[in-house]
């Protein structure tokens, strides 16, 4: 009797997992193609780029079979790997898009951040608004990574260095061995365009492997949460629409700095 309960629980549980993945599929399928009929009205291109390389893709290995007298064998194979590269030029695009439409807003570098790929051998962990002004008008991100510390400072040139000059004096405390690198997100002289962060990130030297990396982004956070005034906690995530209240959100953030310190 006792088997049979438990049979009929663990059927129940793996019935209720395969609904879940079938849910969790049809919502990844339905944001997929809610996201590309946006990108498709907005870029014109984006279809003919699609279809082209995938019509190309097979072209190209169905000739190719054509000479070991296999082209029927190369042709799925040549329209798999079209897929594959029409699915890659739909997501730079779509990404491309998206760097286009928040290039200008507050907390677009923090978004940005977010969003950094991890790949074989390559870790990061980003931490939004771990420093800003009163005005918003320069705001200082963190990435721990490969390299170290990235300082990631968005806004104003003059305060946006005063705030990382600030975070670096305290990352020496708390932190003093761990390499220190500053990038100033921008279109002006000695900055980095948004769409170029990530690459930036990759050109700085590779001081720690993966799992060092885990260690120190431990480390920091731990004596970083010890009587941490939380700089951002106030802050969105993500970037914030053009035109919005500034003001309300400085107070929003005042309120959540006296609850804090009650």
């Amino acid at each position: 009797m006792a088997d049979d309960k438990q049979k009929a629980a663990a059927k129940a549980a793996k019935s209720e997992e395969r609904a879940a993945k079938r849910a969790k599929r049809k919502q990844t399928w339905s944001q997929f193609w809610q996201a590309f009929n946006l990108q498709r009205k907005q870029d014109k291109k984006l279809l003919p780029l699609m279809i082209l390389s995938i019509v190309g893709v097979a072209a190209l290995f169905f000739l190719i079979g054509l000479i070991w007298g296999g082209q029927w064998y190369m042709l799925p194979l040549g329209i798999g790997l079209g897929i594959v590269l029409a699915m890659y030029i739909f997501s730079r695009r779509l990404e491309t898009s998206m760097y286009d439409r928040v290039g200008d807003q507050p907390g677009a570098a923090g978004w940005a951040l977010d969003n950094l790929r991890n790949t074989v051998g390559i870790v990061w962990h980003s931490k939004q608004g771990v420093a800003m002004n009163r005005s918003l008008s320069a705001i200082v991100h963190r990435v721990v990574g490969n390299p170290g510390v990235v300082l990631v400072a968005e806004g104003s040139p003059t305060a946006a260095k005063e705030l990382v000059n600030q975070q670096k004096r305290r990352l020496d405390r708390l932190a003093g061995d761990v390499p220190v690198y500053e990038v100033y997100v921008g279109d002006g002289e000695g900055q980095v365009p948004l769409k170029n962060l990530q690459r930036e990130l990759l050109k700085l030297p590779r001081n720690y492997k993966k799992n060092e990396v885990y260690a120190v982004n431990a480390r920091i956070e731990s004596v970083d949460s010890i009587g941490s005034s939380a700089p951002g906690a106030g802050l969105p995530k993500g970037p914030m629409p053009k035109g919005g209240n500034l003001s309300g959100m400085n107070r929003r953030m005042r309120r959540a700095s006296e609850r804090r310190s009650k």
